[in-house]
């Protein structure tokens, strides 16, 4: 059974508008799950009405196809922990660079292509290579922004003299390539394809291995961009008008987050996009660590809790790795039942994907409206008693400020240091993800309480409580 072209373009402008909705409620914690029924309601829709419409054959093998991918899907939502949800979704991200090369090359060897003539030959040739180019980049991007966020890849930024140059002179490369592909008679321009994507997946490599491990949120962002046209190039090559749109929503989408998070970090977006010195600092000489590290116990840290009157949470990937959110919340409600003002402060790129923190502290049932971000937080600072940063390091690192040999300089940072005493929960004394030590821990007013973070907050309830 098949229905209409009409009827298609009917559901095609349902699922659409699904999508659009479903960004919209995306935009806020309290709107997220509606978001979410609209984008899988949107995303049937659209499925049904391309496997049933006219010219599509094989329905036998789409339906297993489709049902063996929902299973696999289903399975790693399950199994997949929180702390892991940016390294999937920079996997998935490859998938979609890697479907767009695909189509693209599936697309170009379609007899009925080059039956095209004139303009609309020329126009869908550079579909294809566009498309693939884009694919291609986004395909071997997202396997290293994957190693490195699952510490398969060092988070090290390269950094080499002529590495713009060198990305340049690729560029130009495929570039000729290109024209010398849309002259080539029939099948003639195959060789240019493939050396185009060989040229494209390694410009992939190298584009995120020049990024440094404090700038991953914005390229897991860029990434989700770079999917987006990726999908909308392959709609173009399918002459899927839904393919297109979703693509273009995707893509605008993910460069719109982006260039905020890089606002957010005081990066210049096309710095950090092409690692022209984003993430390396002015150079020079770091500043030496000056102070002493010290640390408390369980019961000193419930001491100091009792006594103040206003605490500040600062939680950040440790956090997720422990899975302290929810001993973190019964301690947030044991506090405020005692009449202290308990906020949570949400640095922009704290954890590893955009919004990371706050789907956690959603997870375990945090109220939004003591949830602030960092700009409505950092006023209040020298007004609280304890600040307790929970597994972060970089969003709350001084250097950011005062260090111009930092990796950080310049990045807005959560201004802990300037509450009456803070608290530094952490297992050790390591660095942050992007590989700066933080001065933060020797300030006077620190103090380091070491250990699993759950287990901690878990130890202090019982001194709270008694």
């Amino acid at each position: 059974m098949f229905i209409v072209k009409e009827i298609q373009t009917a559901a095609y402008l349902f699922a659409s508008i699904l999508f659009i909705l479903s960004l919209g409620g995306l935009s806020s914690q309290e709107s997220a799950k509606r978001g979410v029924v609209y984008g899988i309601i949107g995303m049937i829709v659209a499925i049904i009405a391309t496997v049933l419409g006219q010219g599509v054959a094989g329905h036998i093998y789409i339906i297993v196809a489709i049902a063996i991918a929902s299973v696999i899907g289903l399975l790693l939502a399950r199994k997949v922990e929180m702390t892991a949800m940016p390294q999937l979704v920079a996997i998935l991200h490859s998938f979609v660079g890697l479907a767009a090369v695909l189509v693209g090359f599936g697309s170009y060897l379609d007899p009925k292509s080059h039956e095209l003539q004139g303009a609309a030959h020329t126009i869908h040739l550079v579909e294809v290579f566009v498309g693939i180019f884009i694919g291609a980049i986004t395909f071997t991007g997202s396997i290293i922004a994957w190693g490195k966020l699952d510490g398969k890849v060092p988070s090290k930024p390269w950094s080499f003299k002529g590495l713009q140059t060198m990305n340049l002179l690729l560029l130009a490369a495929c570039t000729v390539l290109g024209v010398l592909y849309c002259k080539a008679e029939g099948t003639d321009g195959m060789l240019y394809l493939g050396i185009m994507t060989v040229i494209a997946s390694f410009i992939g490599v190298v584009l995120v291995m020049a990024i440094g491990g404090g700038d991953m949120p914005v390229v897991v962002s860029m990434l989700n961009s770079y999917s987006g046209w990726a999908a909308a190039a392959a709609g173009f090559m399918l002459g899927n008008d839904l393919l297109i749109v979703t693509g273009a929503l995707v893509g605008s989408s993910g460069a719109i987050l982006s260039m905020h998070m890089c606002h957010a970090m005081n990066r210049s977006f096309f710095s950090v996009i092409f690692a022209n010195g984003a993430g390396s600092g002015s150079g020079g000489e770091k500043k030496a660590m000056e102070g002493e590290v010290t640390a408390l116990n369980h019961e000193e840290v419930a001491a100091l809790l009792k006594e103040a009157k206003s605490v500040v949470i600062v939680p950040g990937y440790g956090m997720a790795v422990a899975k302290a959110q929810y001993p973190i919340f019964d301690m947030v409600q044991t506090l405020r039942k005692a009449n202290k003002k308990v906020r949570f402060a949400i640095h922009p790129v704290a954890g590893r994907l955009p919004g990371h923190m706050n789907v956690l502290l959603a997870e375990a049932n945090v109220p939004y409206d003591i949830v602030l971000e960092m700009d409505e937080i950092n006023e209040d600072m020298p007004e609280t008693d304890v600040v307790m940063v929970i597994g972060a390091n970089d969003v709350v690192n001084p250097g950011a400020q005062d260090d111009p040999a930092s990796s950080i300089y310049g990045m807005p940072v959560i201004e802990a240091w300037k509450a009456e005493k803070v608290i530094i929960m952490k297992r050790s004394m390591s660095a942050g993800y992007s590989g700066e030590d933080n001065p933060l821990f020797y300030k006077p007013n620190s103090e380091m309480l070491y250990g699993d973070a759950k287990a901690s907050v878990e130890k202090i309830m019982g001194f709270l409580k008694a």
